[in-house]
């Protein structure tokens, strides 16, 4: 493992002062990129589809409850698996409270392939709170890409979707998946401000919380 250049005060001032020029650069990159991502356009989704959670089924509008939008965390579990992805679960770990989304209009939901059977086992085991729908029975993954065709075989991939209501219509706003979630989430975040970033250590596999060894 290699530790950065030790270097007096006076040193680090400077080379901060330059890194600081850079990501005030990145930031004006970062904002002007947001402004753009909120004028784009959006589709109407026509399609009535039929999720199960633990109030039985409910239709997309069925998640916004009361809120203008909604975010949908498509959580990697396939149906024959007894846990869920510890990659999407280390994101989810992350979310924290969701009053805080829910005081700005909007809705969270992780929605999964698994039967909802198998996700509340899980979701018990984990200790989260957060509405959770299986779509096993209904062609959301699918429509919305979280399920995709790889060399020939159908592949989950993790992702986040946005939707906007208007009365009784719902719009598909935006999505984005794999990779680019990198940035979305708090520990991601977290490291790439220290001085080893996202470094791997010894036994650093991402796993699911309760199964690190303390």
């Amino acid at each position: 493992m290699s530790f950065p250049e030790i270097v007096t005060r006076e040193r680090w001032r400077a080379a901060r002062e330059e890194l600081r020029r850079k990501e005030e650069a990145v930031e004006r990159a970062r904002a002007a990129l947001g402004a753009e991502r909120q004028r784009l356009p959006m589709v109407e989704v026509d399609t009535e589809y039929v999720l199960e959670g633990g109030d039985g089924k409910a239709t997309l509008l069925d998640l916004f409850g009361d809120r203008t939008q909604l975010v949908v965390h498509h959580f990697m579990f396939a149906p024959e698996q007894e846990a869920g992805c510890p990659c999407c679960a280390a994101f989810l770990d992350q979310l924290g409270h969701l009053a805080h989304l829910r005081a700005r209009d909007t809705a969270f939901a992780a929605v999964s392939l698994a039967p909802f059977t198998r996700l509340l086992p899980f979701k018990a085991r984990m200790g989260w709170t957060v509405p959770w729908y299986s779509s096993c029975h209904s062609d959301f993954n699918r429509d919305f890409e979280a399920t995709v065709d790889r060399d020939g075989a159908l592949a989950e991939r993790p992702g986040l979707s946005c939707f906007l209501r208007d009365g009784d219509r719902v719009f598909h706003t935006y999505s984005v998946y794999d990779d680019a979630l990198d940035g979305i989430g708090a520990l991601s975040g977290l490291l790439d401000l220290t001085a080893l970033g996202r470094h791997p250590h010894a036994g650093d596999r991402l796993r699911l919380h309760d199964e690190y060894d303390h």
